[in-house]
């Protein structure tokens, strides 16, 4: 979107609406990921959350793993999945345990606000008119979007 597109759009949304529809596909998607991941990133934000953060909460509600582990799952760094893992802890979405069968390791857990905290955003995703609420088939768009992203 460029800038000054969301004044625009929210000062006369009919002249958008009206334009809109000449718009070639592409910066449709292009928009339409920007709006979405604006409105997706503010929910976060008043969460204490980022987007790292929500993938590291999905990964360790199916039950407690390594930073190693996370951080081959989320294809980052250990050093990255460490800032993650301290903000997460600070914030008290999650937990890290030493390992009871290796002393060496330790394990993160999600805790009851991480839980509730993963299951808000996902029902914002889901459920919400600020981010995919507006539309009929949700399930059908996500298919939709995974084809396009894995044909290429």
């Amino acid at each position: 979107m460029a800038e000054g597109d969301e004044q625009y759009i929210a000062q006369d949304p009919d002249a958008v609406r009206a334009d809109i529809r000449s718009w070639p596909t592409g910066r449709l998607l292009s928009v339409a990921a920007r709006v979405v991941e604006g409105r997706f990133h503010a929910f976060l934000a008043a969460h204490g959350l980022t987007h790292a953060g929500l993938i590291v909460l999905h990964h360790v509600a199916e039950g407690r793993l390594t930073q190693r582990e996370l951080a081959v799952l989320c294809r980052v760094t250990d050093q990255t999945m460490s800032r993650t893992i301290d903000h997460l802890r600070r914030c008290g979405h999650v937990v890290k345990e030493t390992d009871a069968r290796d002393r060496r390791r330790a394990l993160v857990g999600i805790t009851a606000s991480g839980l509730r905290v993963l299951a808000e955003a996902r029902e914002e995703e889901r459920g919400s008119d600020t981010l995919f609420g507006v539309l009929e088939d949700y399930s059908g768009f996500r298919e939709q979007l995974i084809t396009l992203i894995t044909s290429v």
